[in-house]
């Protein structure tokens, strides 16, 4: 039986701090574990990318305490804060960094440390890989991706009118919410009402003006802002549309969990967001806007409202893109597969 050491930012589990990262490692914990590998995992404490000093020592008393040559999976949000840690536990250990996005641009440099010392990286999409190789000069060959997977669900049958709306992802500047109210207002003349869903303790700041905002606009009895859930069924069950106006996004699981209820998306066309959206049978399941741009999304939002047949015609292919969609079992598969070339090869590059 092979053995991976998977080493994870310490709320992997934490039902008010969900992520598209942690989920994605307990998928691949799960998965790996039921493919017969033996799965040690080490949640380390912190906060992630931020760490405290005192983390980045628990993250090194935690390499130290794994044996030479061991296969070590880590989780990118910690070998980019800790990159010479990360480094220095690669001259002994067979990592593989797991990168779930691109670093900004001031943490670029501790970023290349971190994974140019592993023995391999896996990306969660070709968008991030091709990032990674051409911002750091990574070998080509030791870049993998390993596009996030989606859990089959029951389909929703859509509204007639279409005006039930979703947002999901934690309030920050980053996820856009700022944008989505400014377009909701310029559309506030047709029916719908909108459900953020996310943490809201990310930018309480921000969290603040943002309710400001939905007062001085009018909306309050038709924005909500839900709070981070620990189970989304039965928001997606009663939703016609997902809005996902992020700024940056490397893949946008939210999206393909979306599509797997046949749920169409109305997204930035940024980052990875257009391979999670995909085509099924030559036609989008929603549609795509300039990120940062309210007057794009309310005319998207707009078509949408108006037009039964551009709903009809998105929530075909959303039905058709659902049934397309790649199984969790195959990103594990992919994962285990580069697990297993580093474990047979040399410890570092």
């Amino acid at each position: 039986m092979s053995t991976v050491h998977v080493v994870l930012p310490g709320d992997i589990d934490d039902p008010l701090h969900p992520s598209g990262g942690n989920a994605y490692d307990r998928e691949v914990c799960t998965g790996l574990a039921a493919l017969g590998w033996s799965v040690r995992e080490h949640p380390v404490a912190g906060s992630w990318p931020h760490p405290e000093p005192e983390s980045r020592a628990g993250l090194a008393t935690t390499f130290a305490g794994l044996p030479d040559g061991a296969v070590v999976l880590l989780d990118g949000l910690v070998a980019l804060a800790a990159p010479t840690q990360t480094a220095v536990a690669s001259e002994r250990l067979r990592v593989v960094v797991l990168a779930h996005m691109v670093g900004p641009d001031e943490d670029a440099p501790a970023e290349r440390v971190a994974l140019l010392s592993a023995a391999g990286v896996v990306t969660t999409s070709a968008w991030t890989r091709d990032q990674l190789v051409e911002r750091h000069a990574l070998p080509a060959e030791r870049v993998h991706v390993a596009e996030p997977g989606a859990h089959h669900a029951e389909a929703t049958v859509g509204s007639e009118a279409g005006g039930r709306l979703l947002c999901v992802g934690p309030i920050s500047r980053a996820k856009g919410h700022d944008v989505l109210l400014e377009a909701l207002a310029d559309v506030a003349d047709l029916p719908w009402t909108c459900t953020c869903v996310g943490p809201l303790d990310r930018d309480p700041v921000l969290v603040g003006t943002l309710r400001d905002r939905v007062e001085q606009l009018g909306l309050t009895d038709r924005v909500t802002l839900t709070g981070a859930l620990p189970d989304l069924s039965e928001q997606y069950a009663d939703t016609d549309l997902l809005v996902h106006p992020t700024r940056a996004e490397a893949y946008g699981m939210v999206v393909t969990e979306a599509l797997a209820h046949a749920v169409p998306v109305l997204a930035s066309d940024v980052g990875g967001v257009p391979l999670a959206l995909g085509h099924a049978e030559s036609h989008r399941p929603g549609m795509l806007v300039p990120p940062g741009d309210p007057h794009a999304l309310a005319e998207a939002l707009r078509l949408w409202l108006d037009d039964a047949d551009t709903r009809a015609r998105l929530r075909s292919a959303a039905g058709a893109r659902r049934r397309e969609l790649t199984p969790w079992r195959e990103t594990v598969t992919r994962v285990a597969q580069v697990l297993s070339e580093v474990a047979d090869g040399p410890r570092s590059p």
